[in-house]
């Protein structure tokens, strides 16, 4: 059977035992449609690029799927009747990414990251920014030759 990767999006006002249960409803959906649910990752609360039916901020659900294509359809017909799913997204891959998926990637980097305060890369270039002693001469230099040519060509004008 082909692979899938679907999304769907929560409103921000149901809580956390909720999208639960709506993970295991559209879970039911696509056994019973005899497919089957190879791995689902919850994303949390995230902030929407816009606003989507007066919401501000989803609960984002990936689900890696086995299943057919009528299947798939069923899914996001229950999808689109279900109140509390704001938007959903599904796409046909080769093969399913082993481990976590980019989202889940992202937030453990970005945790590691604060740990380490002094040597991420903006402070390291930061402070390289601020070491070179040699462009501010440059600059000096050319700012004052610009004014003695201006001066040379306003002599001339008159």
């Amino acid at each position: 059977m082909p692979l899938y990767e679907h999304v769907f999006i929560a409103r921000q006002d149901i809580s956390g035992t909720q999208v639960d249960q709506l993970i295991e409803a559209f879970t039911g959906v696509v056994e019973t449609g005899g497919g089957k649910v190879i791995e689902t990752e919850s994303w949390g609360l995230r902030n929407l690029a816009y606003r989507i039916k007066k919401n501000r901020k989803g609960h984002y659900v990936m689900m890696n799927l086995d299943a057919s294509s009528d299947v798939v359809n069923e899914l996001e017909r229950q999808q689109r009747i279900h109140e509390d799913v704001l938007r959903y997204l599904t796409l046909r891959v080769d093969e399913h990414e082993e481990g976590p998926s980019v989202m889940m990637q992202g937030r453990k980097e970005r945790g590691a990251g604060r740990d380490d305060g002094d040597s991420t890369p903006a402070a390291a270039a930061t402070s390289e920014a601020a070491t070179p002693e040699a462009k501010p001469a440059e600059t000096t230099a050319a700012t004052d030759a610009a004014p003695a040519s201006d001066s040379d060509s306003e002599g001339e004008k008159e």
